[in-house]
């Protein structure tokens, strides 16, 4: 049975740091290229980063560049989003995806940034 786990979130305030981790089962994790996503209310579901199946390349979406930081540990089936600096911009239901010829999707995890 694939799992998407996701943990590490909460109430932050601006400025703060939180870090995100998806723990992963049911299938080959190595694999798959891992990506975290946002979701805002009444909002679309956006790309926040992204990860290779080795962990060589990463992307991240505009608005977090230079602020979140994606990694992974293929021994541990974990990856990890790393965010400093957070803004109330940044309040969402954070989604773990693993993707390759098929994709799956965690259950999120609620990040809310305010004072």
């Amino acid at each position: 049975q694939v799992q998407l786990v996701e943990s590490g979130g909460g109430l932050v305030q601006p400025g703060g740091s939180l870090r995100l981790s998806c723990a992963a089962s049911g299938f080959t994790f190595s694999s798959y290229a891992m990506s975290w996503y946002r979701q805002a209310p009444g909002m679309q579901r956006d790309l926040v980063a992204r990860i290779d199946s080795s962990g060589g390349h990463t992307r991240y979406g505009d608005s977090v560049k230079g602020r979140f930081t994606i990694s992974r540990d293929n021994a541990k089936n974990a990856v990890y989003l790393q965010m400093n600096s957070l803004k109330p911009e940044d309040t969402a239901v954070y989604y773990c995806r693993a993707h390759r010829t098929l994709e799956f999707w965690g259950q999120g995890t609620q990040v809310t940034v305010s004072s």
